[in-house]
């Protein structure tokens, strides 16, 4: 971890990763901190970019989203233009919901959330097949989600 934070900010970020909503007096609380130090210290973990952005994590079977895949992308050609038009491209589709691009023989993997089979292959034939550049795209789908974390260990 870079050296600008010590044992209390990564203490704060460990609990703000397991719950946003936590108010700066309840964190205060729980690290025995003025509630002072704890607002002046978030302010400048998010200043810093320690924390990108607050968001609520849905339940993705709730809002019609339990489909799950990754798909595999392999491209064509792989100048610099190209990839970034098809990272500028992927990265407008609602339905892509990480973009990695990755080493060894496919350049991208693509997690897709979509409501069911017939939302995906519309997803698959109207907007990523019709993208210009892609040789080969291979689809995995998820049975079962065993772990879906978002905090990282510290």
């Amino acid at each position: 971890m870079k050296t600008g934070v010590d044992e209390t900010d990564i203490e704060i970020l460990k609990l703000l990763q397991k719950n946003a909503e936590l108010t700066n007096k309840e964190i205060a609380a729980q690290l025995h901190k003025a509630v002072a130090t704890i607002h002046e210290r978030v302010r400048r973990l998010k200043e810093e970019g320690y924390i990108k952005r607050v968001v609520a994590i849905l339940d993705r079977k709730l809002i019609d989203k339990s489909l799950i895949s990754f798909s595999q992308v392999q491209l064509n050609d792989h100048t610099a233009e190209s990839l970034q038009n098809f990272e500028r491209e992927v990265a407008m589709f609602p339905e892509v919901m990480e973009c990695f691009q990755m080493t060894g023989q496919f350049d991208f993997i693509l997690r897709i959330a979509t409501s069911d089979m017939e939302a995906y292959t519309s997803f698959y034939r109207e907007k990523l097949a019709r993208l210009p550049n892609i040789t080969t795209v291979q689809s995995f789908f998820v049975l079962s989600e065993i772990k879906s974390d978002t905090a990282y260990p510290l």
